[in-house]
């Protein structure tokens, strides 16, 4: 679903966020990958953050294929000098960071009840999900600081702000990813930065996908909640962000944007 006035994804063009340039993490695929290419074809010049070199390489030349700006930089969110290597990467290539979509994430690979999941799972979801968004909010401000202006989008989730069933580390985690933004708003606002997050709900992603092979009931349980009786494609998730990282949203900060198919409305 492209925005009625937006050209080809990737191609340039006088879209949402012409001019700007935005780093978007969890880039390789999913939301983030569409995300990409939304931003591209927005017009922005985007860098892309993600652990898979070829995925991210793959998408940035198809970016750039289509005639948008693209750059990557091969990294993960819980160690602060790959974050800084990004930032860089921002600042080097095109001049500044104008905006972030700091949209990696990790639900667990174990469920089951609090008491018998391992702590090295909550470990990991905790490190990726809120060390990785505070690390990315760390790096990210001082540039717009020095700008006096900025927009940055935290991805959490429905599980940030009630209990879904998803494991209980994401649920607490996801619920920290909202404090982050209200706090980092708050602090900011005054500068011209604005922080606000999206409530994500089950996303059609390469990840959920794998997961619901061969397992139709799990599909069930995840679109039964959903007023709308599916889930999100990553692009309607993308274009919220688009939304909030643009001028058009420029009385918004330290909000939560639910894209949950009404999950929280019931």
């Amino acid at each position: 679903m492209n925005h009625p006035t937006s050209p080809a994804p990737g191609a340039p063009g006088a879209g949402l966020i012409t001019g700007r340039t935005v780093m978007i993490t969890g880039a390789s695929s999913g939301i983030g990958a569409a995300a990409a290419r939304l931003f591209a074809s927005e017009g922005a010049a985007v860098v892309l953050m993600a652990r898979r070199e070829d995925q991210l390489a793959s998408l940035t030349e198809e970016i750039g294929k289509a005639g948008g700006r693209a750059a990557h930089s091969v990294g993960d969110v819980t160690r602060p000098e790959d974050v800084e290597r990004a930032v860089a990467t921002a600042v080097e290539r095109f001049g500044g960071l104008d905006g972030a979509f700091n949209n990696a994430g990790y639900a667990g690979s174990a469920f089951g009840p609090l008491h018998e999941l391992p702590e090295d799972d909550f470990d990991r979801i905790m490190d990726i999900n809120v060390r990785g968004t505070w690390n990315c909010l760390r790096r990210q401000i001082p540039v717009m600081l020095a700008a006096g202006r900025g927009a940055i989008v935290n991805t959490s989730s429905s599980a940030g702000l009630i209990a879904t069933g998803a494991p209980t580390p994401y649920v607490a985690a996801k619920h920290a990813v909202l404090g982050l933004t209200k706090a980092a708003a708050a602090e900011y606002g005054a500068h011209g930065i604005r922080v606000n997050s999206l409530v994500v709900g089950t996303t059609r992603t390469e990840m959920i996908t794998a997961a619901m092979e061969g397992n139709p009931a799990l599909e069930e349980a995840f679109v039964a909640r959903q007023i709308q009786k599916r889930m999100a494609a990553p692009q309607e998730v993308a274009e919220a962000a688009l939304w909030l990282l643009s001028d058009r949203s420029s009385f918004a900060t330290g909000s939560h944007v639910a894209v949950d198919g009404g999950i929280l409305a019931i």
